[in-house]
């Protein structure tokens, strides 16, 4: 295709959007929409590519796949090489591991799938996944391997002009898609290639249907589609569903800026967005792993801008020695392009990265004490099938072992170790536990269902809890401070004084209104405190305290004191709040922690299986707590 400059430069304003965002996002708090403005990028070149090829009735799509291999792969699988080098001497075997497996989905162009099932974009635990940027890539590979299937097949049994139509009505069915799904399953919408796809038609529709306008006029498009992608960038936040209704305004943006087709444009054109737009691939492929080794090594802020410039240099010499190879695109048979030297680097790179993940992360080359502590550090064998982050209704929450379900637990991700190590202890005795927990709940009690996405969960189950007549003793347990006022220990020994809202007041007085309304029907209600939070991922700790020699048996993190000191408000509300005699409330620092210090490992027990939730072993030191 012709070379466009306007596109280049919208390359830069997408990709330095990301940078900005993902190295600091108080700079820029919708910076991840670059990377929607990526997609309607590839969505307009890619239909360029095949529309072309069908008119002039020679397109192949192996010679397309190929060409997106040639592209795509070397860079990609070069990085993901020096990524596995680098852990092999820095990471944990089961950081390792988990790196050998991001290789071989970022490679296979499926991660966008694996991370969906791992966890949330947003979540602290994304700044430990080295290669969560390339979710992305796979997103666009799966456009790539579907849509040239289905253009094929449409121009053939029907025509292209009516092929044009289908991708125009479809990319309006996908908006509509993209919105309700986004509601629904906030999490699969984000990652899953189904609800993108729209993103991408789009910009097949900016190259099926281009502007007739005239200079002026695409001079005023081009300008309010950089206001379009300039305001989602500084207007929308982390908070905001994503991609729901407002991914209309990058998308939009990026639309007419493609339509306007400016030459010579001071916006896009200039020398600095022409060199960065050519340079954005690698960027964006570099830029997040410095992003995480900063947040690794406990680097200080201000290498936040040595990660940058290093971004821009990386970028621009993957561009130079990696991305401008020239790859045989085109083979005699289908079997000749297996001969593609990037699919067999893509090969390779899968291998490797199978390898370390099938030995996990060669774990068993490290000392016993450690590999046992490794192994203990785990959650909950049914969190992944008990935990829920959607609605899921009341009666359907998982039942553990009693025949007669007596007890209830009710909260956040911290409370599902706390069920299962419970369940154990009562499962001698005969007696069932029915387990309530939402990721990231929010206390929503009273709360519209709009309040937040558990609050429609959150009342029912209270009122299922309330209702039963076997349930007679409750356990309630959130990430209390978290949920109020955010942050965790990752600035640690640095506290934060947390502003004291109207609406952390409302939610701390329904609360106390939800424990008096349980006291009234129940025999007993145990409120854990919030457990310590860790400064460090726990496999990190251990891995520190086996690299410097020091003594596996006890480990620790934070201080006693800043524990209390975190979490202020929250204790001292219970503390000074009066609840009738069968409120017990519970100190998880009473077996986390000593006078002066809390632990990581204590007595060879590994109390977590990350930065702050409890490992098994360590939620049934928490339960031993419960008279």
């Amino acid at each position: 295709m012709q070379f466009r400059e306007d596109i280049n430069g919208l390359r830069a304003i997408a990709v330095i959007a990301v940078v900005l965002f993902h190295f600091n996002s108080s700079w820029m708090p919708g910076g991840f929409a670059g990377v929607d403005v990526f997609f309607v990028i590839s969505g307009f070149l890619m239909t360029g590519i095949i529309f072309k090829g069908l008119e002039q009735e020679n397109f192949s799509i192996l010679r397309f796949y190929v060409a997106r291999a040639n592209r795509i792969i070397p860079a990609l699988a070069l990085l993901c090489i020096i990524l596995l080098i680098f852990g092999w001497f820095f990471l944990s075997p089961t950081e390792y591991k988990a790196l050998g497996k991001h290789a071989v989905s970022s490679v296979g162009f499926i991660s966008n799938n694996i991370y969906w099932l791992e966890s949330g974009y947003f979540d602290s635990s994304s700044h430990e996944k080295w290669l969560l940027h390339t979710w992305s890539l796979s997103v666009e590979w799966q456009f790539y391997i579907i849509y040239p299937i289905l253009l094929v097949l449409s121009s053939k049994v029907l025509s292209l002009k009516m092929t044009k139509r289908i991708l125009l009505l479809g990319t309006v069915i996908g908006f509509v898609f993209c919105v309700l799904v986004t509601y629904k399953w906030p999490n699969a919408s984000y990652y899953l290639f189904p609800s993108r796809a729209w993103e991408m038609m789009i910009g097949g529709v900016a190259y099926l249907y281009p502007s007739r306008f005239g200079n002026k006029q695409n001079k005023v498009i081009e300008i309010i589609g950089v206001l379009f992608i300039l305001g989602s960038y500084f207007f929308v936040t982390k908070e905001t569903p994503w991609p729901g209704y407002l991914a209309i305004f990058p998308v939009l943006g990026s639309f007419l800026i493609i339509q306007a087709n400016s030459k010579n444009s001071f916006i896009t054109g200039n020398i600095l967005f022409q060199k960065v737009g050519a340079w954005s691939y690698s960027i964006y492929l570099w830029h997040w792993p410095l992003v995480v080794a900063i947040a690794y090594f406990s680097l200080s802020k201000n290498f936040i801008y040595i990660g940058i410039i290093s971004s821009v240099i990386l970028g621009y010499l993957s561009n130079k020695y990696i991305e401008k190879i020239k790859f045989l695109n085109d083979f005699n048979t289908p079997i000749s392009y297996l001969r593609s030297k990037p699919i067999i680097i893509a090969i390779s790179t899968v291998s490797l990265g199978l390898i370390v993940y099938s030995t996990n992360g060669f774990f068993k080359l490290s000392p016993i004490e450690y590999q046992n502590l490794i192994n203990s550090s785990t959650p909950s064998p049914y969190r992944n099938m008990c935990h829920i982050s959607e609605y899921r209704a009341p009666e359907k929450s998982c039942e553990y072992f009693g025949s007669r379900i007596t007890w209830a637990t009710f909260g956040d991700s911290h409370s599902t170790e706390i069920a299962y190590a419970m369940a154990l202890r009562l499962k001698e005795k005969n007696i069932g536990l029915k387990h309530f927990s939402f990721s990231g709940c929010k206390p929503s009690y009273k709360e519209p269902d709009s309040f937040s996405v558990c609050a429609k969960w959150y009342n029912e189950s209270v009122s299922y809890i309330l209702e039963s007549k076997e349930i007679k003793n409750v356990i309630f347990n959130h990430r209390f401070t978290n949920m109020l006022f955010g942050g965790t220990a990752e600035h640690y020994p640095v506290v934060d004084e947390p502003t004291v809202t109207n609406e952390a007041i409302r939610l701390t007085k329904h609360m106390d209104e939800l424990i008096l309304k349980l006291a009234e029907s129940k025999d007993n209600i145990y409120i854990f405190l919030p457990i310590p939070e860790l400064n460090k991922n726990i496999f990190k700790l251990i891995n520190n305290a086996r690299k410097s020699n020091v003594s596996l048996h006890d480990i620790t993190s934070t201080d006693i004191n800043w524990y209390y000191e975190r979490n202020k408000y929250i204790i001292n509300h219970f503390n000074s709040a009066e609840f009738p005699s069968n409120v017990h409330f519970l100190n998880p620092a009473d077996a986390f922690c000593n006078s002066e210090k809390c632990f990581a490992v204590r007595n060879g027990i590994p109390l977590y299986f990350d930065d702050n939730h409890p490992s098994v072993l360590g939620a049934i030191e928490l339960v031993k707590l419960i008279e």
